[in-house]
């Protein structure tokens, strides 16, 4: 699979008139959940703070993580259930469940088997065939999923991705622990970004010759998806996201969607199912969410829809 970073947001020029004149403004990265992690402040301790951050994420990827064995959801996935699962697989699984039904289902995190399914045919030289795409996506559905303090149980056959919603989840638990520890002018980004403080210029990356805009980001998140941000195919056409509802890929409607949010998880979330909705449904979306905006959607070379 080839990563292409269509939807990356990259942080512009630093706000350092906002940031704390104690310390120069750094960068600390890391890596989790397939993404680098950058973490930008001003701060004497900001080693300190960094090594916090870090452990803090390494701890949330033994929760969220596909390809690391022993994590929690790696687990379900295997198991088909999981015994007091930890508290932060549940909250996420309980936005999860907002999100699918404020999508109409379009958001729906059970489409991992389908996801494995154009992995695995692609590498191997061709795409699924319709009966394969049918077959499998005949394990999949929200409904099939039950969840409590005891236990998470998926029905047989069923496996989850948090792809579409883990790195904003990672985003906004750094962001509460670094507020918690005081501090006010931070950018998380996970691959989703979370501001605390601000104002933080992040110029939007839909992979034309020029930037698709520009937010400028203070006290909130902002999650970004692409139909070809990660493609299955050595050609760049088969896109990662797919209808829950044929289990076909996005159809290349939007190039980019971007959305802010009070958390990145929602962000991110309401982004990936957005990417399968028409201008109509996207705003009948986000009057389910009221603080939540649509900050750019680009269609071919065009920005459909842009505010600051």
């Amino acid at each position: 699979m080839n990563r292409r970073r269509f939807l990356a947001i990259t942080a512009g020029a630093l706000a350092a008139g906002n940031l704390a004149d104690a310390a120069p403004v750094r960068q600390w990265t890391h890596s989790a959940l397939g993404a680098r992690v950058t973490l930008t402040l001003a701060h004497p301790d900001g080693d300190g703070i960094a090594r916090r951050a870090f452990a803090e994420i390494d701890r949330l990827e033994d929760i969220f993580s596909l390809y690391r064995g022993t994590s929690a959801l790696a687990r379900l996935n295997a198991m088909g259930s999981l015994a007091a699962p930890p508290f932060e697989l549940l909250e996420c699984l309980g936005l999860c469940g907002t999100a699918h039904r404020a999508t109409a289902g379009l958001f729906d995190p059970t489409v991992q088997p389908l996801w494995a399914l154009y992995a695995s045919s692609h590498a191997a030289g061709h795409a699924p065939d319709s009966a394969q795409i049918a077959g499998v996506l005949r394990a999949t559905g929200w409904s099939g999923v039950t969840a409590s303090a005891d236990q998470i149980t998926l029905r047989p056959g069923m496996a989850l991705t948090l792809n579409g919603v883990a790195q904003g989840y990672v985003a906004d638990r750094v962001a509460a622990r670094l507020r918690a520890e005081g501090l006010s002018d931070v950018l998380v980004d996970t691959g989703e970004l979370h501001a605390i403080g601000g104002d933080w210029p992040v110029a939007l990356d839909a992979g034309g010759a020029t930037p698709a805009g520009e937010v400028s980001l203070r006290d909130t998140a902002l999650a970004s998806s692409a139909p070809l941000g990660t493609v299955f195919d050595a050609e760049g056409r088969v896109g990662h996201i797919l209808d829950p509802r044929t289990g076909i890929p996005a159809a290349p409607r939007w190039r980019l969607i971007s959305v802010t949010a009070p958390r990145a998880a929602l962000a991110d979330a309401l982004s990936t199912a957005m990417v399968l909705m028409d201008e109509v449904q996207i705003t009948r979306t986000l009057e389910v969410f009221p603080d939540a905006r649509l900050v750019a959607a680009v269609s071919g070379s065009s920005l459909s829809r842009s505010s600051d």
